[in-house]
């Protein structure tokens, strides 16, 4: 991400750092997102890599008006039809769900509150 792209971000509304819990589940997914990238890299599993490639940077440092986009896109790869489940085990696909899921219940959250 580009130091214009996270002044647009700031602009937009507050600093990461200014919602902590919203930040922190941010990073939780990036985490797991990172284990997914690394398992679906060990797998020769292109496609995915792919998808996954950039959501571990942005979830870890893109800009809280960001994240919801990442996380929807993250949230996607849990199709009906084409499913990250399909070529990664559970023990790091669900993890990344589960993360993604908070993410987006604390975004939900700020949303409601209006701010």
């Amino acid at each position: 991400m580009t130091g214009a792209s996270r002044r647009q971000g700031h602009a937009a509304g507050p600093a990461r750092h200014e919602r902590p819990v919203i930040d922190e589940a941010a990073l939780v997914a990036a985490r797991a997102a990172a284990r997914m990238l690394d398992e679906a890299r060990r797998r020769g599993a292109t496609r995915w890599i792919a998808y996954l490639e950039p959501l571990p940077d942005v979830l870890s440092d893109g800009a809280l008006s960001d994240l919801r986009r990442v996380a929807m896109r993250a949230r996607a790869a849990y199709g009906p039809k084409d499913s990250v489940r399909d070529v990664l085990p559970r023990d790091v696909t669900e993890p990344f769900l589960e993360a993604i899921d908070r993410l987006l219940k604390e975004l939900a959250k700020r949303e409601l509150a209006g701010g």
